[in-house]
C-alpha cells in the first residue's frame, strides 16, 4: 500500500494510510502515541475504533474516528476532525516545517485530545482540545499523508499516564520498527497488582493446608471473600485443610483468583471444577465447564502433552479498566467489605477527625506502593493494627478509599468543588496514579478562569501532572485581563509560574497597561486590585525595597516581560515622568527603549530580535461604544468583513448568525435585527424551557471569534410593549449562560423606536464570549403579549479578536 520499510522508520504514500494491529492503545479511548515524521505540510494521523482497510483514506471513512493533521492548508494550519467533520482549524501551530525528523506526540483520554511537539509527551503543549460527546472506543492510530510522501520512525503507542516520569521511560523502550514482537518495555510499569501477592507472606491473614505433606499456602480473606464463599466464620485458628488436594491443584485455582488466568493439565480439569465449586467461585466454575464441554466434543484440541489455559481473554477482562486485580474479584463484594469492616485488619486515624475507615491492607497495598512499603518493610505500621495520618483531608480520604474499593471516583457537585484538590494531592502523596489520573480529568472537565489559580497553586509540587499544569497556564495567560482583574489571588503563584504565563505563546491581553499592572500588583504581593498609578503613588512615601520586600529582585526580571514599544506615546510620556521610572533603573531604561523605539520607528538589531516589539500573536482590537446607533460595533465591524469591505448585513454575509426564541417570522426575522433598519413591529416570541417561559434573541459571532463585552445597545420596535426585567448573557457553547448584566424594574425604554445602551461592570467585562443574547426575565409593561421581546436592533462593544 504505497509503504517502505527503511530500518526503524516507514514511509506512507500520498492519500494512503498505514495500519499495524500492534499501532492500537491497551486501552479504548485513552493513550498516547509519540512518534517522529519527516515531511513539508500534512503529517496526519487517524484514531479509529478498528483498523482501516488496505486503501483506506479518511477524507471517505464513514465510521467513527479522530483525525489530527499538522501542517493543513500548504502547512500552515492545525486541524482536528471528528468524523470527518472540521471541529478545530487554527493558524501557525505544530508544523511541519522540515524535511528532518521532528518529534511529535498526540494523546486521548475520554476525549480530551492533547497536542505537542518533542520526544517526551506532555512537554511542549502546543494544543489542546476536549471533545463534548467524546468517542471513547477509538483505539488503532493509523498514519496518514495528503498529496507527499510522509516519512515515521520510532514509532510509541503508550498506555496514558499521567506521571511524565513512566512516560518517559516507556519512550526509552524499543519503538515500532514495523516489526514488533511483543510490547518489551511497558509491561514492567503494570506488574504491580495482586499477582504480587499470589501465596506471598505479606500481608497474609489465612493459610491454606494442602496434600499428605501438609503444605501451608498462605492467602488473604478479602480476596477470597470477593471471590467466592469461603465460610470463614467456621475456620479453626484462620486454617482451612485440604488433605485431599495437591499442591499444584490449589496453585492453579489461586492464580486464577490472584491473576484472572491459570494453567492445568487436563486430566485435573474435573478437579479443578470441583474445588472451585467447593467454594463457589462462579468465573472458574464456568471456564472449567466450558473447557470439558469442548474437550469432550473434539478431543484433538487440546494437545495431551501440554497444559490447558484457562482464562477471560476479553481486552475488558480489568474491570472498569482501573482496578489493580483481574475477574473473578466482584467489586460489589469488596464494597460491601469496606462497608461492613468484614476481614479488615488495619484501622486509619486521621488526625482531628478519629478513626475514619477499617479497612484491608492489602487493597491499600495494591493501589500505592508508599502502603505497601509501609506495611512489610518492618516499620511500625507492619505489626501494627493501627495507623495514624495527619494533614489529611478525613473527607477525601474517604472518598479515595471508595475508589480503591471500586475503581470509580463518585462525588457530586459540591463535593468536586470542595474536595478535588484535596484528593489530587492526596492521590498523588500515596501514588494512587488512577486516581490521580481521574482528578486530572475532572479538574480539566470543570476549569474555569475563576478555577485556574488555586488550581496552579496546588499542583505546583505535583511534578505528575505536568498536563494540567499546562492547561491551566494557558487558560489563565488566554484570560489574562480577568485572571488578574477578578482577584488578587494571581499574585500568590511563584515566580516561575507566573513569568511562565507571561511568556506564553497564548498570551491574550487588551493592553501591554494590564501586563504592567499585574506585574507590579505581583512584585508587591498586593492585597487589593490597584494599577501602576496608585503604586507610583505609594513610592512617594515608600522606597522600592518597603514596597516589594523580598520580591524585589522579581522586578528585574519580570519588567522586561512587558512589551513598552507596544504601548500608546502618551502613557510612555507618563511612565517616563513617573517616580517608578525614577526609583527603578530597569523600568526606566525600558521606557526609554520604547520612547526612542517610537520615535525612529526602526530598532537596531539587538532590538529586533527582541519579543518586546512584536505583536502578540493573540491580540483584540478594541471596538469602543462612542454613542447610540454608532458604527463602531462588532455587528457593523462584522458587516464590513472586519474591515475590509463596505458594510452589508452580517447574517446575509454569514459573518454572524442571529436565532430567536419563537420561529422565524415576518415579524421575527433574524437578519432584520441587524439590519441598522427601524422596524415597526419586530419581536422574538415565548417558548417554553426546562417547564419555564421565556424570550430570547441570540447572536453567534462566529466560531473563531470572541468579544470582551464592555457595552451594549438596543432599540425598541415601533410598539410600546417596554421590556423591564431582562439579562444580558455571554456563553462559550450557546448552551451554558453568565449573566453580563440584570435589569430589574428598568425603566429607561419608554418610548416607541428609542436608542437605550448599558455599561458591563466588573470582571465579567473582561470575560471572552463567542454566544450573546437577550432574555426576558419577566413580563413587559404592555396590556398584551407581555412576554414579547421587541427590539428591533442590537450592537455590542468591547474588545473583539
Amino acid at each position: 500500500m504505497g509503504i517502505e520499510k527503511h530500518k526503524k522508520s516507514l514511509t506512507v504514500a500520498p492519500f494512503e494510510c498505514a495500519w499495524h494491529e500492534e499501532l492500537r492503545f491497551r486501552e479504548a479511548g485513552r493513550g498516547c502515541v509519540a512518534f517522529e515524521a519527516s515531511a513539508q505540510n500534512d503529517v496526519t494521523l487517524v484514531f479509529r475504533e478498528h483498523v482501516g482497510s488496505q486503501h483506506y483514506h479518511y477524507k471517505m471513512d464513514n465510521s467513527p474516528h479522530y483525525t489530527v493533521i499538522f501542517g493543513s492548508h500548504r502547512n500552515r494550519r492545525l486541524k482536528i476532525e471528528v468524523d470527518g467533520k472540521t471541529v478545530v482549524d487554527v493558524v501557525g501551530i505544530g508544523l511541519c516545517c522540515s524535511s528532518a525528523f521532528q518529534s511529535y506526540w498526540i494523546s486521548i483520554y475520554d476525549g480530551l485530545i492533547s497536542i505537542g511537539k518533542g520526544k517526551f509527551p506532555f512537554h511542549n503543549l502546543v494544543f489542546q482540545w476536549l471533545d463534548s460527546n467524546p468517542n471513547c472506543n477509538v483505539q488503532y492510530v493509523g498514519l496518514s499523508s495528503w498529496d507527499k510522501h510522509v516519512g515515521y520512525r520510532n514509532i510509541n503507542v503508550l498506555p496514558f499516564y499521567p506521571d511524565q516520569n513512566v512516560l518517559l521511560s516507556c519512550l526509552d523502550c524499543k519503538g515500532y520498527d514495523g516489526d514488533v514482537e511483543g510490547d518489551e518495555g511497558i509491561d514492567g510499569f503494570e506488574k504491580w497488582g495482586l499477582p504480587n501477592f499470589l501465596e506471598s507472606w505479606d500481608l497474609a491473614d489465612m493459610v491454606f493446608v494442602v496434600g499428605p505433606e501438609r503444605r501451608a499456602v498462605p492467602a488473604h480473606k478479602v480476596i477470597l471473600g470477593a471471590s467466592g464463599d469461603f465460610n470463614f466464620d467456621s475456620l479453626d485458628g484462620n486454617v482451612i485443610q485440604l488433605p485431599l488436594i495437591s499442591y499444584p491443584l490449589l496453585h492453579a485455582f489461586l492464580e486464577y483468583i490472584y491473576t484472572g488466568r491459570t494453567q492445568i493439565v487436563e486430566w485435573q480439569l474435573t478437579s479443578l471444577q470441583d474445588l472451585s465449586l467447593q467454594f463457589n467461585v462462579s468465573p472458574l466454575i464456568k471456564q472449567c465447564e466450558e473447557i470439558i464441554d469442548r474437550f469432550k466434543m473434539n478431543k484433538k484440541l487440546f494437545d495431551s502433552g501440554k497444559k490447558v489455559e484457562i482464562g477471560n481473554n476479553d481486552s475488558k477482562v480489568r474491570q472498569f479498566g482501573l482496578l489493580p486485580f483481574e475477574v473473578p474479584v466482584d467489586v460489589r463484594k469488596l464494597r460491601h467489605c469496606l462497608a461492613t469492616a468484614e476481614h479488615s485488619d488495619i484501622d486509619i486515624h486521621v488526625e482531628g477527625h478519629g478513626l475514619t475507615a477499617k479497612s484491608h491492607k492489602v487493597i491499600l497495598s495494591l493501589w500505592s506502593i508508599p502502603f505497601a512499603k509501609m506495611f512489610t518493610n518492618g516499620m511500625i505500621e507492619s505489626s501494627s493494627s493501627e495507623i495514624y495520618l495527619r494533614d489529611v483531608s478525613a473527607e477525601a480520604f474517604s472518598i479515595m478509599l471508595e475508589f480503591m474499593y471500586s475503581g470509580e471516583l463518585v462525588m457530586d457537585f459540591k463535593e468536586m468543588n470542595s474536595l478535588l484538590l484535596d484528593l489530587l494531592l492526596l492521590s498523588d502523596q500515596f501514588a494512587v496514579t488512577s486516581l490521580q489520573r481521574e482528578c486530572c480529568k475532572r479538574i480539566l472537565e470543570c476549569l474555569s478562569e475563576d478555577t485556574v489559580c488555586p488550581i496552579l497553586r496546588a499542583i505546583s509540587s505535583i511534578p505528575s501532572c505536568k498536563l494540567l499544569e499546562e492547561t491551566c497556564k494557558r487558560n489563565f495567560s488566554m484570560h489574562f485581563d480577568y485572571c488578574t482583574t477578578a482577584s488578587t489571588e494571581f499574585v500568590l503563584l511563584d515566580e516561575a509560574t507566573f513569568k511562565d504565563i507571561l511568556q506564553h505563546a497564548d498570551m491574550t491581553v487588551t493592553s501591554e497597561e494590564r501586563v504592567l499592572d499585574a506585574i507590579i500588583a505581583w512584585c508587591m504581593q498586593a492585597s487589593e486590585i490597584c494599577g501602576w498609578t496608585t503604586v507610583d503613588e505609594l513610592l512617594n512615601s515608600l522606597t522600592p525595597e518597603q514596597l516589594f520586600g523580598k520580591r524585589l529582585p522579581s522586578v528585574d526580571i519580570l519588567l522586561p516581560l512587558v512589551r513598552f514599544p507596544l504601548m500608546p506615546s502618551h502613557l510612555l510620556e507618563r511612565l517616563e515622568n513617573s517616580r517608578l521610572s525614577n526609583r527603578i533603573p530597569v523600568f526606566s531604561q525600558l521606557v526609554k527603549e520604547a520612547i526612542q523605539y517610537s520615535g525612529t520607528g526602526l530598532p537596531n538589531s539587538a532590538i529586533g530580535q527582541s519579543v518586546r516589539f512584536h505583536h502578540r500573536r493573540s491580540s483584540y482590537k478594541e471596538l469602543q461604544y462612542i454613542r447610540d446607533g454608532d458604527n463602531n460595533g462588532v455587528v457593523y465591524y462584522a458587516g464590513t468583513s472586519y474591515g475590509e469591505h463596505e458594510w452589508v448585513n452580517p447574517v446575509l454575509a454569514k459573518k454572524i448568525s442571529v436565532t430567536a426564541s419563537s420561529p422565524p417570522s415576518r415579524y421575527t426575522d433574524p437578519k432584520a435585527l441587524v439590519s441598522r433598519t427601524f422596524q415597526a413591529t419586530f419581536f422574538a416570541g415565548p417558548r417554553m424551557e426546562n417547564g419555564q417561559i421565556c424570550s430570547w434573541w441570540m447572536i453567534d459571532i462566529g466560531q473563531d471569534h470572541q468579544l470582551m463585552c464592555n457595552y451594549y445597545t438596543l432599540r425598541q420596535d415601533g410598539s410600546t410593549t417596554f421590556m423591564r426585567s431582562w439579562a444580558f448573557q455571554g456563553s462559550m457553547d450557546g448552551e451554558n449562560w453568565t449573566n453580563l448584566r440584570v435589569h430589574e424594574k428598568d425603566q429607561t425604554i419608554c418610548r416607541s423606536g428609542q436608542f437605550a445602551s448599558w455599561p458591563i461592570n466588573g470582571p465579567t467585562a473582561l470575560l471572552p464570549f463567542r454566544f450573546f443574547r437577550i432574555i426576558l426575565k419577566g413580563p413587559s409593561a404592555a396590556d398584551s403579549n407581555v412576554w414579547n421581546l421587541c427590539i428591533c436592533f442590537i450592537e455590542l462593544y468591547g474588545y473583539f479578536r
